[in-house]
């Protein structure tokens, strides 16, 4: 239950002898590799485990690492340690820890018992499910905020917002749905999302896609990581090559291929550049890794620019880095098919009353592919809500 800080918990308190263990000098362990009664932790051990586990004093706001906690003097005679042999005694430095050892207190469930409620999603009729965002802001210390999305369904949501900048983000069990952050990130995890698309601004660190099923990630980031992931489709510029660890299938990968006004600014913010690009060079990391059925590269025949339908201030006016050159190809063949097409209307000399049955036509046709391909949603989602209901900023 990767959203339960509660479970996080009850599993390090589980496993905390077991995690010590590993870290133990050889010979301070038994002939089953287990420790003694007498067995010490060394201080580089413990500075190790700061990896993993952070804490304060009393009830001060400052966040220090671990092993700073246990050099304080007055938790010497509760963990054991020694000045002479900088070590620490196993059975009192597992016992102090079980005994701080809590809840993050600025994790996931902490950010959306209390943490600010954003109402950014409109609530949908015909529907009890309730979408939940919330941003941890208020209550976290001096480090990067977390934005947790959870249960948006068949909805557009956009945000270029101060609270998404330089945040860890959250997204869970969205469906059929489009979701627009177009604020430079820190780092991105989407956990079990059905059916949507998702178009992020640059993402400083990596983005994790686990649990989807036929979702949309359209992103520049510095890493992208993927995990049991079934029919999605990823549209990336990254100087990193895409990790493909366990449990994936269908996966598709190909050149990033939109922009937005402030892209390139938010681009400069979080330190990511058009060169070099590795989209097209995933890495397997699993044990099917001499596997390549798992993913393959977007036919340029399937391939089409995707436009961000918002006004904003800046720059960026088309793809940075631009398409590579076969993708580029067949988007002018398809432009040059859509000219001709204009042409031939144009030059059939039809009648008034002909050119309007002919646009009535076309228009049915339009509609009905709107219908069939889902589009139909995407379009009347992005009609703005009535002037009575406002969203919260944020």
């Amino acid at each position: 239950k990767n959203w339960s800080d509660q479970d996080h918990c009850a599993f390090v308190q589980s496993h905390l002898s077991d995690m010590l263990e590993l870290l133990l000098e050889p010979e301070q362990l038994t002939a089953s590799s287990h420790s003694t009664h007498s067995s010490l932790v060394s201080y580089e051990a413990v500075r190790a485990l700061s990896f993993l586990i952070e804490g304060g004093v009393s009830k001060s706001r400052m966040v220090h690492p671990l092993h700073e906690l246990a050099l304080w003097q007055p938790c010497h005679g509760q963990n054991g340690y020694s000045k002479v042999s900088r070590a620490f005694s196993f059975p009192k430095l597992e016992s102090w820890l079980r005994s701080c050892l809590t809840t993050n207190p600025f994790g996931m469930t902490a950010c959306l018992k209390s943490g600010k409620k954003l109402a950014w999603a409109q609530q949908v009729e015909g529907t009890t499910r309730r979408a939940k965002i919330a941003c941890n802001t208020r209550v976290v210390p001096e480090v990067f905020p977390m934005v947790i999305m959870s249960q948006v369904y068949k909805q557009t949501l956009a945000k270029s917002s101060d609270t998404l900048v330089g945040a860890h983000v959250r997204i869970h069990r969205c469906n059929e749905s489009f979701i627009y952050l177009l604020s430079p990130l820190r780092s991105v995890t989407i956990e079990k999302c059905r059916n949507s698309t998702f178009v992020l601004g640059p993402v400083q660190a990596s983005v994790h896609v686990h649990s989807c099923d036929n979702v949309k990630v359209i992103v520049v980031c510095h890493r992208l990581c993927l995990s049991s992931t079934s029919s999605c489709t990823f549209y990336i510029l990254t100087p990193t090559q895409p990790l493909i660890l366990l449990g994936n299938e269908a996966v598709s990968f190909a050149p990033f291929h939109t922009h937005y006004p402030m892209l390139e600014d938010h681009m400069a913010q979080v330190g990511l550049a058009t060169l070099p690009n590795y989209w097209d060079s995933p890495m397997l990391v699993c044990k099917e890794s001499g596997d390549t059925s798992v993913f393959r590269l977007l036919p340029p025949s399937d391939f089409y620019t995707f436009v961000i339908p918002f006004e904003m201030e800046g720059d960026t006016t088309e793809t940075p880095g631009g398409l590579p050159h076969a993708y580029q190809k067949a988007l002018s063949q398809r432009e040059q098919k859509v000219q001709i097409w204009q042409k031939t209307v144009k030059e059939a000399g039809l009648t008034k009353d002909q050119r309007k049955q002919f646009q009535m036509l076309v228009e049915n046709k339009f509609y009905e592919w709107l219908v069939q391909t889902g589009n139909r949603q995407q379009l009347d989602s992005l009609v703005p809500p009535a002037v009575g209901s406002k969203q919260a900023a944020g």
